[in-house]
């Protein structure tokens, strides 16, 4: 068969462990998994209200438009409904954003450590990498982007708040970098943790779509309102540019029991904010909890943390998963010598620091 050569370099997207498997493996009875960025509080009690009391018409085919969903989304952001972009998770409009814009000839710009799709779907697409290394304090370098960029740059990913480190770039910063960015190219702003950001002064950036023409902003249902399994993610930007976007997306790449789900879930902004509250309270806690035992950790703005562990970060999750515990090694995310965890409830969360003091003192 004639695959892309690009493909003999590249390696299958690697899953975390499952709860079944290790159970199995440990021979334990409970296993909290930390490690995918789930919400630990599930979804609004009203999705599985909605479950319990619709059945869908699973012989017809999924609303092309996405009506129902799109009137609501722009009515909650305050963007017309042609503005809007709908895809199978975000990570499908990364997917469709690769596909409509890289190819050979063309380069995107990215930081050296961030969502590692960006990279593999521009791989696919024969564009040049250019990835810049991060600041010291894990942000990234915005104006190493610029000096980057040039006539051929045809996206540009800031991943904000960023996955893996959890840095969050101020609105000041990142509206300093539109005023500047190469027009010609596409200004990607994945905010996929964006309800998780506590930060009074951040802006949302919903508002910016109309002062820039080449700038798209990404959203998922997938992190803060649970909704993982149904994969819905969107982006917002002009409508020239969804245009142009939809010419690449596959028609019903989300489901009708999908959407309906998510315009549930987006009615319960109390819900929402219940479990906003309650990872706020577990961050500090884990930034506590780093302080107090001497331990680097990124300045995390999501419902994840990034923090170091003593000796290599895969032998430091294998003590985890004995425990119970399942969170995401650096070795796997560019940042060696840490481990991404997603934060838990109070319960999960104080459990893992029991665990975590066997690492240090082994």
């Amino acid at each position: 068969m004639k695959w892309k050569p690009i493909l003999r370099t590249m390696k299958p997207y690697t899953p975390g462990r499952s709860l079944e498997d290790v159970k199995h493996t440990y021979g334990l009875q409970e296993v909290n998994k930390l490690a995918s960025n789930e919400n630990p509080y599930g979804s609004s009690p009203k999705v599985a209200e909605y479950l319990r009391s619709k059945a869908a018409q699973f012989e017809i085919y999924p609303d092309v438009y996405t009506a129902g969903l799109r009137g609501k989304l722009a009515e909650f952001h305050q963007v017309e409904s042609n503005e809007i972009l709908f895809g199978n998770g975000s990570d499908e409009i990364v997917t469709i954003i690769s596909r409509a814009l890289l190819q050979p000839g063309t380069n995107t710009v990215m930081a050296s450590i961030t969502f590692p799709q960006y990279a593999h779907n521009a791989k696919i697409e024969g564009a040049e990498i250019r990835e810049v290394a991060m600041l010291e304090n894990g942000d990234h370098d915005l104006e190493g982007f610029l000096k980057v960029a040039d006539e051929e740059t045809a996206v540009i990913w800031i991943c904000n708040p960023n996955n893996p480190t959890g840095n969050l770039l101020s609105s000041t910063a990142v509206k300093k970098f539109l005023d500047r960015a190469p027009k010609t190219a596409l200004i990607v702003l994945d905010e996929a943790y964006f309800e998780f950001v506590t930060d009074s002064s951040q802006e949302d950036a919903m508002k910016w779509i109309h002062d820039y023409d080449n700038l798209i902003i990404l959203r998922t249902f997938s992190k803060a309102y649970g909704l993982a399994s149904f994969r819905i993610g969107y982006g917002v930007t002009n409508a020239d540019v969804v245009s142009e976007l939809n010419k690449v997306r596959n028609p019903f790449n989300n489901s009708s029991l999908a959407l309906a789900v998510a315009e549930v879930a987006l009615e319960d902004q109390e819900f929402l904010q219940h479990c906003v509250t309650h990872n706020e309270e577990e961050r500090k806690r884990y930034a506590d909890y780093a302080k107090q035992h001497s331990l680097a950790i990124y300045p995390s703005a999501t419902n994840f943390v990034l923090i170091a562990v003593p000796g290599d970060a895969d032998e430091a999750c294998e003590v985890l998963l004995q425990n119970g515990y399942i969170v995401r090694s650096g070795n796997l995310l560019g940042v060696p010598g840490f481990v991404r965890v997603t934060i838990g409830t109070h319960e999960q969360n104080t459990g893992l620091f029991k665990a975590f003091d066997q690492l240090l003192t082994n």
